[in-house]
């Protein structure tokens, strides 16, 4: 027992020893690039203090007066996240399955399916809102857009990897009793993904409502084309209250995000 002991103790050292090895190595990286982009620069945080201070002191105390024509932006960014969603979710889920090696039909289909993700995860939704404002016009449209089309190569990579790490015994028997290809998915795959696919599809309809915050700044509707509004015309402390107002809908979208993965576990 004392010999058992000694080795699991050796192996624990072991991967101590790697992991300090590795932050050693990390940190020098690290401090680099902190002095690269300037978080080394004491003078230049030091002075830029004082704006800031000035900037908080302007967006007190926080101005609710224009409050009540807020509530349409508010429900045009809700609605934008969950179209944004819910689009994300169709698509990312046969793409998803089609991006996994054990499921996808062949190796080139499974090539296509992931540089297909990569490619719409690679775009910035900011960037894409703009293709789309540009493309379909101002509104809610080309933000639902951006946001689908984003979330769809993000998902989608989440479904993927699920569907690589699923257990072989189910699938292995709905082959052994001669199920077709489609129906080893249905009953030997996506019951062992449904769960991870709501919680995934959950996260990421809370980080919608975030970024749809930021598309109305490009032109895409919704709350955040007040806010830059509202700092284009210098009124700090009407930016100050449409801030907190997005913190409390914020606040209570990840509520309610942890409500409905509590159901689904």
């Amino acid at each position: 027992m004392n010999e058992k002991y000694e080795l699991i103790l050796r192996a624990q050292q072991r991967d101590w020893n790697q992991m300090a090895l590795r932050l050693v190595l990390l940190v020098p990286v690290i401090v680099a690039c902190f002095y690269y982009v300037g978080l080394m620069d004491e003078k230049r945080l030091l002075e830029g203090v004082p704006a800031i201070s000035g900037l908080i002191i302007e967006s007190l105390p926080p101005d609710f007066t224009e409050v009540r024509h807020w509530i349409k932006p508010l429900l045009d960014t809700l609605a934008m996240s969950v179209a944004g969603t819910a689009i994300a979710v169709v698509f990312s889920l046969p793409l998803g399955l089609l991006s996994a090696r054990n499921t996808s039909p062949h190796p080139f289909v499974y090539i296509v399916s992931r540089a297909v993700l990569n490619g719409l995860r690679s775009v910035p939704e900011l960037i894409m809102g703009i293709i789309f404002v540009a493309a379909v016009g101002f509104g809610s449209l080309p933000g639902v857009l951006a946001l689908g089309l984003h979330s769809v190569g993000m998902v989608g990579k989440f479904f993927a990897e699920a569907t690589e790490h699923v257990s072989r015994e189910p699938v292995e028997a709905v082959k052994a009793v001669g199920g077709r290809p489609i129906q080893v998915i249905l009953h030997g795959v996506l019951p062992q993904i449904l769960s991870q696919v709501a919680d995934v599809s959950i996260y990421r309809w809370e980080y919608n409502f975030r970024a749809s915050t930021v598309m109305g700044m490009v032109g895409a509707g919704g709350i955040g084309f007040e806010l830059i509004g509202a700092l284009r015309l210098m009124q700090y402390r009407e930016v100050s209250a449409i801030l907190i107002v997005i913190l409390l809908m914020v606040t209570l979208v990840d509520s309610f995000g942890a409500f409905l993965r509590r159901r689904f576990q």
